[in-house]
């Protein structure tokens, strides 16, 4: 049954590390294929995710895109009713918060800075980058201060989500040095049990 997953993504890819820390976390076996721009390009992987991105799970016969779905998935799939994604309504709530901000003021600020830094010019102007970088990362300060991780005293899947473009960070010139509570919460994820690093270069 799990023996059938199939990762596409890239190593450099903070969405695609982001479902490759959670299948490691989860102990469970996976293929990843390498999937560059100009694979994305190609009937057979448009055939997969007609929009051409990152990640893309197979799992048997069900294909998912997007990342923080393939999160939810592979919690209700293959760790139900545990405390990846609670069940309660405020404990969900919590983790779709962070979910929501990892695909908005992430992923267009330390996220595309990131990008900017290694690929150049994105579109987005770079003051506007730095400004939701530190609108997430002083969201993000706060709440720690009150918490171990991101929506309660354990790890959840908001967690994961948050995790890649926010610790590298300083790749896109976003400092972290102003946000200590941050930087013991990524020392925290990084020590859970099955963690796995995305590469820098």
């Amino acid at each position: 049954m799990t023996s059938s997953l199939i990762l596409y993504g890239t190593a450099l890819s903070g969405h695609t590390h982001r479902v490759e820390l959670f299948l490691n976390l989860l102990g469970l076996p996976y293929r990843r294929i390498d999937a560059p721009a100009p694979v994305r390009k190609t009937a057979e992987f448009l055939d997969l995710n007609p929009l051409g991105q990152i990640p893309v799970l197979q799992d048997g016969e069900l294909v998912l895109s997007d990342s923080n779905a393939i999160l939810v998935y592979l919690a209700k799939r293959h760790a139900p009713g545990s405390a990846w994604l609670p069940e309660d309504p405020a404990g969900a709530a919590r983790v779709q918060r962070w979910l929501s901000l990892a695909a908005g003021e992430i992923a267009y600020g330390p996220a595309k800075a990131r990008v900017s830094a290694r690929f150049g010019d994105t579109g987005m102007p770079p003051e506007l980058m730095q400004r939701l970088a530190s609108l997430a990362l002083g969201f993000m300060e706060a709440s720690l201060k009150q918490r171990a991780f991101l929506a309660g005293e354990h790890p959840t899947l908001a967690d994961l989500a948050c995790y890649a473009y926010v610790a590298h960070a300083p790749e896109g010139g976003i400092a972290l040095e102003p946000y200590p509570q941050v930087r013991a919460w990524i020392t925290r994820v990084q020590a859970l049990p099955g963690f796995v690093a995305m590469p820098e270069h």
